[in-house]
């Protein structure tokens, strides 16, 4: 294990913050220039919240991030990556990765949940990163654990919690697209964050029925990750993926019908799916880039108002809550 954690760094989040799964070659190769040059704009942009992952491009992204991260003051930024599958060398085996990352399938991920295994994953990312330590460190759909997310949670939270007690990491949290696993999880007491993927957007905002409550209940912090549903929302006429899948034609018909009402206020639809979860006390917006240029576009959006006669047009037809 590391040493113990230096004190917080004390650098706020911020409302947005930089997503690593497209570092890890979600759905089509990038380039390491691109990659960099992401990061960069990023960088130059303000962004001083950083997450990643080892299941995104199996450690790919975390190895991109953390050689970026190096050429920048430890105390400047915040970092956060998660544990829950631990990565194995599976050398026989050919193609591209089944799991949406275009990367060679010759590393494997296998669920981790006890005690020695997150600690093994946080030894494994800081060793890909390059880094002595993360900031957070989230507790990855325990909900797809073989095990079930009882079982694993039964075990994760207890490690993650003696880690963040221990001052290895700072705080600690779930990350997940599951509404229940949220809710679960949250209701322990012992986490400090929830971050909450794709359930607290303006196309799916699940989340406020229960597992949003939730946080609020227990003091639970809320990160808002894929606020553009991966890549729907990302454009101001919806098209892209939807939860990393093709769109449902329900889901984006009534997309469609929001984007039109946006326009008839002046406001692009990224606009509107990045402010929507700050309403509800996000603390950040974690938002994925593939290239230069975006995440300055999504702090100009951020800064950008947005009337509130827009919220109570959508939502006085159903389309969203308030």
């Amino acid at each position: 294990m590391p040493e113990p954690a230096a004190p917080a760094t004390g650098v706020p989040p911020g409302p947005l913050a930089f997503g690593g799964a497209p570092l890890g070659n979600m759905f089509a190769e990038l380039s390491e220039e691109d990659a960099f040059a992401a990061l960069e704009d990023a960088w130059a942009a303000g962004i001083r919240y950083f997450d990643t992952a080892p299941h995104y491009g199996v450690g790919l992204s975390e190895r991109r991030m953390g050689a970026f991260l190096r050429t920048k003051p430890r105390d400047e930024f915040m970092l956060s990556t998660k544990v829950g599958r631990l990565l194995v060398p599976d050398p026989g085996a050919d193609g591209r990765d089944d799991e949406g990352f275009d990367v060679p399938a010759t590393t494997k991920r296998r669920w981790a949940f006890g005690a020695d295994d997150v600690r093994r994953s946080l030894d494994e990312s800081l060793e890909r990163l390059g880094l002595d330590r993360v900031d957070i460190l989230y507790i990855h759909d325990p909900e797809r654990s073989d095990t079930g997310l009882d079982a694993a949670l039964a075990t994760a939270i207890p490690a993650v919690a003696a880690l963040r007690d221990e001052g290895v990491v700072g705080r600690v949290g779930i990350g997940t697209m599951v509404n229940e696993a949220v809710v679960t999880a949250v209701r322990t007491g012992a986490l400090d964050l929830a971050m909450i993927a794709n359930r607290l957007t303006l196309a799916d905002h699940s989340a406020l029925e229960a597992a949003v409550p939730a946080c609020r209940e227990h003091g639970v912090g809320v990160v808002a990750a894929a606020p553009f549903n991966s890549g729907l929302l990302a454009h101001s006429e919806p098209r892209g993926h939807f939860d990393y899948q093709d769109v449902p034609s329900e889901v984006l018909d009534r997309v469609r019908r929001i984007a039109a009402i946006c326009r008839e206020h002046g406001v692009e639809l990224p606009t509107a799916a990045l402010h929507y979860p700050l309403r509800f006390g996000a603390e950040t917006v974690v938002v994925g880039a593939r290239r230069a240029g975006q995440m300055a576009e999504n702090r100009r959006r951020l800064e950008t108002p947005v009337p509130e006669e827009l919220w109570s047009a959508l939502a006085a037809r159903g389309l969203i809550a308030a």
